[in-house]
């Protein structure tokens, strides 16, 4: 960060400081001070986030790891501060010391060091931030010293602080001080800053200070922070910022931790000093125990996102190391050192054109070669955007500047310059990932990783947008199977839009779906699914049954399909049966957690271990759907739902897995969304079926009895059912099916009254009345007729209904005229009669077609009500039968019986609901029984409160139970029915009709009287009032309150009333459907002969093809392909209205609107930057005239053409004649080579901190005049010192070298030559480097290496030579060295008197060293010359030979001595054959040679 304020190196005013005076006494104050600040109590209780546990655990861990810096040692300053006071060097002043600081010192007499009178000390500022008199919201902070391990601060950071791994680091810098910016150009950068961090989940790093770039970064997450449109998490916003410049800094010491502290944000009083910025979220504050010092930060920022960039974070199975990204606005010298780190250190910039100063700089010359980026065009452009500092730039500055541009410039992919209007960029947040993206693709990566890697990134960040313009292109064309990961990561990470951008680009999902992908994914539910819960729970009863297992059972998935057997309902079978794990062989490990590393092993290679499992489901779309469904992904669910067939049943089971869900999730906002998700699902069912019923009603019919394979051998009508998805089951299509199946084999349009007539007349069938759809049924006189017409369930319906009227009348008489002592023979009847019934309802309840097992079919016989009352009657006329043929009984036995009747006649209600009149009326009444029960209740309240006061009033002491409730429950509810109590209000007392002790058990106790007995003594005034009130609340308002429940409870049920009749209708039409054709109490003989049949014969029962139907496979397959057909129908349909609705219209002709509008603004800043371009084309023009004209005069006048008097004079060329390059139109897309060495000239040599003297191109050749050209003195010490030369720096010994000619065993020629010695060393052929020395080469001048090329043609595994664009492809033999990132050449230096590399021995047996110097000797040259490495020096440098060795047949016999040969003696030490490509990850020397090699065998590159 730059300096806000040049004032801040000087001398600072005391009170600018901010700092209360730190001695040991008054860090003991500080908590009471901030106890005493009541505002401050009240907001830590408000807005703490930790509980006092978590506080805690905080307060004692930071103490232990963090730590501060103080300064223990006062060395009084030559500077005094403003105030007049004398300071430390450090900064502070005496006051401000610790005690020990200011005592008699052993260091007393010694300069100020701050590496000996710095100490750390346990930190005593952390917690929570709160801004006074700004927000209430809450940040964290933390004081650490500048020494702070990176790994702690980031543990502090994930652990402590809950933050999230980021999935990208967006590191923003600039100027410090405040700066303008175009109003457009402010609102773009924070909208996209804003932007790519809350869609990527993003970490934004600052200097936390209210100045700057940072006020800027800070007031984007403000305006996001307030949008009404934000409904996503914070965006984390990290301020790291240096202690001892923070204004107000006293607030926020607290040795215990601030929870929170009070900070005030006071910019008038801030001085040189700066203030935090409220909108950050957390801030490290770095401390180097000084005051005033600024860049103290710089050190421990870039470390600690360097260490964030070298983490992995893992989410849905995608594993990326943290991307960094710099964004650069405005800017100083600090600034640009900062960019130039970064483009050194391979982290992409991203520089914002007109934020100004450094920013603009870069933005102007990075579209320029870098051969014309010159030092006076640097100057030209500093002195235009550092009008103020001009004149500060030395000439040396300038050059340093210059170098560092050209560098920045030369790393194209890693440099990205946003231009407002320019280049087809809109928003920051999109050149910010492509430049990600630009950078990952310049990467050098084997294969399709680079690719893998750009998508993972993409993936990560979940922007699909850039997937599609970036990603998937032309360029690259993606297998189905590499983007398996991808798709697996996108799944469990919940990324729809990737979903579907993948089914888009070839992914089938029966290739994906294996049976180790399916367990991964359920292994990866979020622990706050209620599916992981339900499935944690059948893994732990499955150990407390193996109570004997070491271990906790693994997730299998017939774990899986028992949690599914709950939520679908036993109607369905096990959809995963358990394995044989011999037939599906598992990996070694139980599926390990999906880890997609760059640098580690790839999920591709965990598919192709996987490759082998055969896919262990019918259907992998109902797998995936299954999956999504059970934990409420809504877009994921959309999205494979229209990807299968079968897609009716899918969406009712669906629809049931929801439900069933919805009941037992504890959160309702998820509850909600399971039921509004199945409601969709069942609406979709709908939809699908209406489409296939308007094409064509039969296949439509069969398509809800077809047994379906996918979904546990169950069907669409009975998942319905299951549902209880009353839309779907009263569509029109399903109930005319249900109507088909009630009236069997007979037309449906046969009138009721024929069929009771040919019920009481059956010879009518052989007539024409009645009419059956078969065609075989229509002959008259046919047998045949008959049996189909008493077996239609209508018919059997109404031959049960007169069964059981016949039945109830036969009841009543014997009741009320035939119940003889003992049984009369029309009882008899009755008994046989009910013992039929019993017959029927065990037939029902063991009736198990579908293999549900007794218990199973007990439930589903128990969950009906009729089922019940039918079991409640039959045991109450068990009871009345036991005790009428006991004589003592013989009454209650008939009163039992009489009871009876009443529950047989209540049965008929439910033959009533077959009536589309009444059969609605009955569902209303059950609904209305339930508010009787809730006004019951209420009734009760009323009446036992009201019946005991009245009791207590009137009567004494009254011992008798039933007079007792009489009085209190009986006469209050008569009361409400107008039955007003007797001697209430004293006017009929009589003393002979009531009992004055109680004694006469037919008459009331009398009532409260006076002495004589006559009148009564209670008040009477209050009992009237007493039952005036009652008759108030009881008669007017409970009952009016009754009638407007039933009112409400029919207009809600009126509504959905035809549905759910038709729903229950299923029952009665399926329960007739099985039930025998002979009505009670004949059915007994149907019953003996299924007895015989499941008994005797051993016939298992089946349901009626009717119902369930299993087709032929290629029957079933047609009739899926047809419904797949008519689902596509009906989302296009779907889409279409969608369309069409005036809300999507008026949000599309909004969006064309704003599209509109940017367009406008777009084209009028292009219409600018076009005019700018044009006039200076025209400048450029007029220049190149005015030159061509002054060259055309002094041509004529030399030539002495024309008179002297006639000469026009001229303007001289001034230097500004030459036109901005930025606006030139020698502009060049792409930029020429380098014409000098570039790696040799990096300011940074490597392994040591030595830093080269700038060299800018043009400064170069040793011919080009560069006075201040003072390069530092470089030469590492070899420990072997008879195989290097001495070390340089004196004369003496460097005068018995020989240059230009072989000295000894070492060869000093060079192959470009001779070279000049000069003051007795070489100077470097291709000219300045920026150091002198020899650096940590060998020998002074050329050191010669060896560069062996290894190569084969790659083949296929028949043998075929591999083509790539028409040309074949070669394969080179590269090394690893440990600790290296690159591949290499098996090529390097060579001992003296030797002829193979050292590096290529380390890989080779010893037995094969002279073979392969033969191979060298017979091999082609293909380079000698000079390698630009950065090792190279002045006055040392790199000279190789490359030579290529062939084999072109894979059968050579040399070929294969070599891979037989090739073991490396180190084990870290790695030889692989890689693919020939412009991708290889190569030394870029290297793969120059690499190129030439490619280029002589006519091989791809």
């Amino acid at each position: 960060m730059e300096p806000s304020d040049p004032r801040r190196a000087g001398s600072e005013q005391e009170e600018g400081f901010g700092v209360h005076p730190r001695r040991a006494t008054d860090l003991g104050m500080v908590p009471d001070l901030w106890q005493g600040n009541s505002s401050l109590c009240k907001s830590r209780k408000l807005l703490c986030p930790l509980s006092c546990e978590k506080q805690e655990n905080l307060s004692s861990w930071i103490p232990e790891n963090i730590k501060k810096k103080e300064c223990v040692y006062f060395v009084e300053s030559s500077k005094l501060s403003d105030a007049g006071k004398v300071v430390c060097v450090c900064g502070y002043t005496r006051e401000q010391h610790l005690e020990v600081a200011t005592k008699p010192h052993a260091f007393q007499g010694k300069e100020w060091d701050p590496k000996k009178h710095v100490q750390e000390m346990p930190t005593d500022a952390f917690g929570d931030i709160v801004f006074r008199g700004l927000s209430q919201k809450v940040g964290k902070y933390i004081r650490v010293s500048q020494d702070t391990p990176s790994s702690v601060i980031y543990h502090l950071m994930t652990q402590h602080w809950g933050l999230d791994v980021p999935n990208l680091l967006i590191s923003v810098t600039g100027g410090a001080k405040n700066f303008n910016m175009k109003l457009r150009l402010k609102s773009i950068f924070r909208r996209g800053l804003v932007k790519v961090a809350q869609t990527t989940g993003a970490w934004i790093i600052t200097g936390g200070s209210h100045t700057g770039v940072m006020k800027q970064v800070g007031k984007a997450v403000r305006d996001f922070s307030l949008s009404s449109s934000c409904k996503q998490g914070e965006v984390i916003t990290i301020g790291v910022a240096t202690w001892g410049t923070i204004h107000n800094r006293e607030g926020l010491v607290h040795p215990m931790g601030g929870f929170p502290a009070e900070y005030l944000l006071d910019e008038e009083g801030q001085g040189s000093l700066t203030c935090l910025d409220s909108n950050h979220s957390h801030f490290i504050l770095v401390d180097d125990g000084t005051h005033g010092q600024y860049g103290v930060e710089i050190p421990l920022r870039a470390k600690l996102e360097k260490f964030i960039s070298e983490q992995t974070k893992e989410r849905g199975g995608v594993a990326i190391k943290i991307p960094v990204v710099c964004v650069v606005l405005e800017g100083g010298p600090g600034t640009l050192h900062t960019i130039y780190n970064a483009i050194t250190n391979g982290t992409p910039c991203v520089i914002v054109e007109g934020s100004g100063r450094v920013a603009d700089v870069i933005a102007q010359v990075a579209a320029l070669p870098v051969s014309e980026i010159t030092i006076s065009l640097i100057q030209q452009k500093l002195s235009i955007f550092f009008q103020e500092m001009f004149e500060t730039f030395t000439e040396s500055r300038i050059v340093e500047w210059t170098k560092k541009i050209q560098d920045i410039v030369r790393s194209k992919q890693l440099l990205t310059v946003f231009r407002e209007g320019k280049d087809g960029q809109q928003d920051v947040d999109v050149a910010i990932l492509q430049a990600l993206l630009k950078a990952s693709r310049s990467r050098d990566r084997f294969g399709h990783e680079n690719w893998d890697h750009q998508l993972k990134l993409a993936v990560a960040w979940n922007r699909v947008d850039i997937a599609r313009s970036e990603i998937f292109t032309d360029e690259w064309q993606w297998k189905p199977t590499d983007l398996h990961p991808m798709m697996t990561a996108a799944l469990i990470s919940n990324k729809p839009e990737f979903v579907r951008l993948f089914l888009e680009n070839g992914v089938r999902l029966k290739e994906f779906v294996t049976w180790d992908t399916l367990l991964c994914m359920y292994e990866n539910l979020e622990p706050s699914c209620l599916f992981h819960s339900k499935l944690q729970k059948v893994l732990a009863e499955e150990s407390e049954r193996l109570a004997c297992a070491p271990t906790t059972p693994q997730l299998h998935m017939h774990h899986v399909a028992q949690v599914l057997r709950e939520l679908l309902g036993d109607s369905t079978q096990l959809l995963y049966p358990r394995p044989q794990y011999s037939d599906h062989p598992r990996l070694s490990l139980p599926v390990p957690p999906i880890k997609l590393n760059v640098q580690g092993v790839s999920l591709k290679a965990h598919y192709k271990r996987s490759t082998g499992h055969v896919t262990f489901t019918t259907d992998p779309v109902r797998d995936l759907l299954i999956w999504a469904v059970v934990q409420n992904r809504r877009e994921l669910a959309d999205i494979i739902w229209a990807q299968g067939q079968d897609c009716i049943a899918a969406a009712l089971a669906c629809s049931k897995i929801l439900k069933e869900l919805s009941k037992e999730e504890e959160d309702t906002d998820s509850s909600e969304e399971m039921l509004a998700l199945a409601d969709e699902f069942e609406h979709r069912a709908v939809g699908v079926f209406t489409e296939c019923y308007r094409k064509d009603e039969e296949r439509a019919q069969k398509l809800l009895v077809r047994v379906s394979e996918a979904w546990g051998k169950t069907t669409c009508l009975q998942l319905a059912l299951e549902a209880r998805d009353m839309k779907f089951v009263s569509h029109g299509g399903i109930q005319a099916f249900l109507t088909k199946v009630w009236w069997g084999q007979l037309c449906v349009d046969n009138g009721l009254w024929r069929i009771i007539l040919c019920m009481l007349a059956f010879p009518l069938l052989f007539t024409s009345l009645i009419s059956f759809r078969e065609k075989r049924l229509q002959a008259l006189g046919r047998p045949a007729r008959v049996r189909a017409f008493f077996n239609a369930p209508v018919v059997i319906f109404h031959l049960n209904i007169l069964s059981y009227f016949a039945f109830l009348c036969l009841f009543a008489y014997v009741l009320m005229v035939d119940f003889q002592p003992s049984p009369s023979w029309c009882e008899c009847i009755i008994y046989l009669w009910l013992f039929s019934l019993v017959c029927e309802e065990m037939r029902q309840l063991f009736y198990d077609p579908d293999g549900y097992g007794l218990m199973k079919m007990a439930s589903l016989y128990f969950s009906d009500f009729w089922n019940k009352l039918d079991i409640g009657a039959i045991l109450l006329f068990i009871a009345g039968l036991t005790c009428r043929l006991i004589p003592a009984t013989l009454y209650p036995g008939r009163i039992i019986l009489s009871l009876d009747f009443i529950m047989f006649c209540l049965r008929l209600m439910h033959i009533f609901t077959v009536s589309k009149t009444l059969g609605p009326k009955i569902i209303i009444v059950k609904r209305m029984m339930k508010d009787v029960f809730f006004f019951l209740f209420l009734l009760a309240v009323w009446v036992v409160s009201f019946g005991v006061a009245k009791q207590a009033i009137l009567i004494h002491n009254e011992s008798r139970v039933d007079w007792i409730f009489r009085g209190v429950v009986y006469h209050s509810y008569l009361t409400i029915f107008g039955q007003i109590p007797t001697y209430i209000d004293g006017v009929n007392f009589s003393m002979d009709q009531c009992s004055p002790n109680g004694t006469d058990p037919y008459k009331p106790k009398c009532p409260e009287s006076d002495r004589t007995g006559q009148a009564p003594a209670f008040p009477e005034w209050l009992t009237v009032i007493l039952l005036c009130l009652y008759l108030l609340f009881a008669n007017i308002l409970l009952l009016n309150l009754l009638i407007a429940m039933f009112n409400y409870t029919f207009q809600e049920v009126q509504e959905h009333t035809d549905q759910i009749w038709k729903f229950q209708r299923h029952d009665l039409i399926e329960e007739y459907h099985g039930r025998p054709p002979a009505p009670p109490p004949f059915i007994v003989f149907s019953h003996l002969q299924l007895l015989i049949r499941r008994v005797v014969l051993k016939i298992p029962a089946k349901r009626h093809r009717q119902l369930k139907n299993k087709l032929e496979k290629n029957e079933e397959a047609a009739l899926l392909s047809w419904e797949l057909y008519l689902k596509e129908n009906y989302l296009q349909n779907q889409q279409y209205q969608h369309q069409q609705r005036p809300e999507q219209k008026i949000q599309d002709i909004s969006k064309k609107v704003d599209t509109m509008v940017d367009l406008l603004d777009m084209d009028h800043v292009k219409r600018s930057g076009s005019m700018e371009q044009r006039l200076a084309s025209l400048e450029e023009q007029v220049a190149q005239t005015s030159r061509a004209l002054h060259w055309i005069v002094t041509s004529l006048k030399d030539s002495r053409f024309g008179s002297e008097a006639g000469v026009p004079t001229l303007a001289p060329q001034k230097a500004c004649d030459e036109p901005d390059a930025e606006l030139s139109i020698r502009r060049k897309v792409e930029e020429s080579k380098d014409c000098y060495h570039v790696n040799a000239r990096h300011l940074l040599y490597p392994g040591v901190p030595i830093v080269r003297f700038p060299v800018p191109n043009e400064k170069v050749p040793w011919e080009t005049e560069f006075l201040i050209y003072e390069p530092p003195f470089h030469t590492d010490e070899k420990k072997d010192v008879t195989l290097t030369d001495p070390v340089g720096d004196t004369a003496e010994p460097l005068s018995k070298i020989s240059y230009n000619t072989v000295d000894g065993p070492t060869d000093r020629r060079s192959f470009h030559g001779v070279y000049v010695v000069q003051r007795g060393l070489p100077l470097n052929p291709m000219g300045r480097t920026g150091l002198r020395g020899r650096g940590s080469l060998s020998w002074f001048g050329p050191n010669h290496t060896l560069q062996p090329v290894v190569t084969r043609w790659r083949r296929n595994l028949d043998g075929a030579i591999c083509r790539k664009s028409v040309k074949k492809m070669l394969e080179v033999l590269v090394v690893k060295l440990p600790h290296s990132e690159h591949w290499a050449l098996p090529g390097g230096s060579r001992e003296p008197g030797e002829m193979l590399p050292r590096k290529l021995k380390q890989v080779l047996r010893k037995e094969f060293w002279v073979v392969f110097e033969n191979l060298l000797v017979q091999g082609t040259e293909v380079y000698k010359g000079y390698v630009d490495d950065p090792r190279n020096t002045d006055n040392a440098w790199i000279e190789t030979v490359a030579v290529s060795i062939h084999f072109k047949d894979q059968s050579d016999v040399e070929l294969k001595r070599l891979e037989e040969n090739l073991h490396p003696h180190d084990p870290e030490v790695c030889t692989e054959w890689q693919v020939v490509d412009r991708r290889i990850p190569l030394y870029a020397n290297h793969k120059t040679i690499l190129q030439k090699v490619a280029t002589l065998f006519g091989a791809h590159f």
